[in-house]
């Protein structure tokens, strides 16, 4: 089996593991483009110790490029767990993130995060330049 069969799809309005991404104000050429990515969008997913997202890795795949660039990977590691035992502290990371990039061409942003109990999710939104 290859990685790729375990990366799991679906739609973020509907589906809680999903990466929604979004493209905040205007894409141009040269000029710093802002990035939201967030799981639990429209569903939200649990964020406790025992059930929580771990991490969400941003690429960017310009056109008419082989490979994509790794923008970022961003970890979430206060789940709730404290010397006193799971969910018993007062501090959860939310799967939330804003970063930013700049980019002569357009292409495609993907999101991958992992969820420990139910695995790798991806979504993917074209970025047009204006």
């Amino acid at each position: 089996m290859d990685l790729k069969d375990l990366i799991q799809l679906g739609d973020w309005k509907g589906e809680k593991h999903v990466p929604a991404i979004e493209i905040k104000g205007k894409a141009k050429k040269g000029e710093k483009i802002m990035i939201e990515v967030s799981v639990g969008k429209e569903i939200p997913h649990p964020n406790t110790t025992e059930h929580h997202i771990s991490w969400i890795e941003v690429y960017f795949l310009p056109e008419g490029e082989k490979f994509p660039y790794l923008v970022g990977r961003y970890e979430f590691a206060a789940h709730g767990a404290s010397t006193q035992g799971p969910d018993t502290s007062t501090i959860y990371s939310e799967p939330y993130l804003v970063s930013s990039i700049k980019t002569e061409k357009s292409g495609t942003i993907y999101a991958l995060s992992f969820c420990n109990i139910h695995g790798l999710w991806s979504n993917s939104l074209e970025l047009k330049l204006e």
